[in-house]
């Protein structure tokens, strides 16, 4: 087990969607896909994703975890947002440091829907495992230190919530220990959709689903800075719910959570 979960139930989520400034504060959230469970684990000795490790979350069939990176970006990232909101939906951001400092008002949207905020390195160099060490180290390291100070206002000597995707996948052992010991799980995935192609929004829908329907759980790799998969947003969550799919939101085990700034 990687981890251990709750499910929400019906009313404890429909109190949530009405929370004052909340993002999910719409009318009811009854009859929209949202959010089936919250997954807690424990980012110590977290290495999961099987496009990149051999093992994954504890997912049941049908269960996703829908994880963006790259942002945040204006104009892109509100509208992905949007789409969430509007489906009481919860997701992970893996967040590039140097847009963290450009757009500080951006994660506050994203803690303030309830979703978790990761780490994506402060540059995004393609890959961190083709630096010299104490290099990536550095650059990984300012992605924590840049992306908390922009959302949380300060940083400290550890990341807020310890949850970590390299670039590209470009990790090394070194890294991944390095990494270990600091007590921050890595994410890889277990499916994407290949956003960083260009393609219309439809050719990725159905790119996207059709890996899905192979595979019938996991994490789920997108951008939220391109306009195909902001566009594409709204029909995918309502496929995933057309077809019965779960979104399982993710958050770490322990004291340190997911939460809103101060």
């Amino acid at each position: 087990m990687l981890g251990h979960s709750w499910r929400l139930p019906t009313l404890a989520l429909l109190a949530a969607c009405l929370l004052p400034g909340s993002a999910f504060a719409t009318d009811s959230c009854a009859g929209k896909l949202g959010t089936e469970r919250v997954l807690e684990v424990d980012p110590h000795h977290l290495q999961v994703g099987t496009k990149h490790f051999p093992q994954t979350l504890d997912l049941a069939e049908g269960e996703v975890v829908l994880t963006f990176d790259d942002g945040p970006h204006p104009g892109t990232t509100e509208a992905v947002l949007r789409a969430l909101a509007q489906e009481c939906t919860r997701a992970t951001f893996f967040v590039i440091g140097r847009n963290a400092a450009a757009h500080p008002a951006l994660l506050k949207q994203i803690l303030a829907g309830g979703h978790t905020l990761g780490y994506h390195s402060q540059t995004h160099p393609m890959t961190l495992a083709d630096l010299p060490f104490d290099k990536a180290v550095a650059d990984i390291e300012k992605g924590f230190a840049t992306v908390d100070k922009a959302a949380y206002g300060k940083a400290g000597a550890q990341p807020r919530v310890p949850f970590f995707r390299f670039p590209g996948f470009g990790s090394s052992p070194q890294l991944l220990a390095y990494l270990d010991k600091r007590g921050v799980g890595v994410f890889g995935a277990d499916l994407w959709a290949g956003d960083w192609n260009p393609m219309t929004p439809d050719q990725q829908l159905k790119l996207l689903m059709s890996r899905l329907d192979r595979q019938r759980r996991g994490i789920i790799l997108l951008h939220d800075t391109h306009q195909q998969t902001a566009k594409m947003m709204p029909a995918f969550l309502a496929e995933l719910h057309r077809k019965g799919y779960h979104v399982v939101h993710v958050v770490p085990a322990g004291p340190v959570t997911a939460t809103a700034p101060q």
